[in-house]
């Protein structure tokens, strides 16, 4: 072979490798288009989990493991991921009656997530909906409804809690089945208590404790001497009755 030839072939051989790398290259471009983001692949892998582990919580019979659950210290909330992940486990811990109910207790008292809370609402435990009730985190709604349990414990606990509203408040004072220790409490309201309540509502308010036939002769004594005419001639006029 001459030197020219020699050049020649050695010349060429590069532009096969040329071509070769352009194809090796756009396969590879098109792989990676195909494939998700690392970002994605993450997302999908973290939502699986969560999936998972809400279910395996749920239908656990751990009672160790769904104590541990409940007891968790919660990520810092600027950790917006980690921290939503660990209330909907939550969730899935207070719906499951394998969690002892001192815990199921705890997350009634200290919890303030509405999932939770909700979830908690529905336990066949007194003790339990009774913590939910008195719970100053609860939605008016929620402990509006509670104020309708079929307890009396629970009941009084969602009559006295600052978030019911003040219609609540009111067919509280009003039903017969209301004990005298929770109508005291009624009647104090805007007085003695919440002193900054709206003036009219508290005052028809303690109104209804003192025509309510539970309310104690003592309560019935407070509300006569009521700044507001209409309560304490209600309680004067209960009082003469007995």
């Amino acid at each position: 072979m001459t030197d020219s030839e020699h050049q020649t072939g050695t010349e060429q051989a590069p532009t096969v490798d040329s071509e070769q790398d352009i194809i090796d290259a756009k396969r590879q471009e098109m792989e990676d288009k195909a494939a998700p983001a690392p970002q994605e692949k993450a997302t999908s892998v973290v939502q699986e989990t969560l999936s998972v582990s809400y279910e395996r919580l749920r239908h656990s019979i751990d009672s160790a493991e769904l104590s541990d659950a409940a007891r968790a210290q919660l990520p810092d909330s600027s950790d917006q991921s980690a921290f939503s992940r660990a209330t909907a486990l939550l969730e899935a811990v207070a719906g499951n009656q394998h969690t002892p109910i001192e815990d199921r207790v705890y997350l009634a008292e200290h919890m303030p997530f509405p999932n939770v809370l909700v979830k908690l609402s529905h336990d066949p435990e007194v003790e339990v909906r009774r913590a939910v009730a008195a719970n100053v985190s609860d939605k008016n709604w929620l402990v509006g409804n509670l104020t309708k349990d079929d307890d009396a414990r629970v009941r009084a606990a969602a009559l006295i809690n600052p978030q019911t509203s003040w219609k609540m408040r009111l067919e509280g004072a009003q039903s017969n089945q209301t004990d005298s220790d929770t109508l005291d409490v009624l009647g104090r309201l805007g007085v003695d208590t919440e002193a900054d309540a709206p003036v009219v509502l508290a005052a028809m308010v303690r109104r209804a404790v003192a025509l309510n036939p539970n309310t104690s002769q003592a309560m019935l004594r407070t509300l006569a001497q009521d700044v507001h005419g209409d309560v304490a001639k209600a309680a004067q006029e209960a009082l003469a009755r007995t």
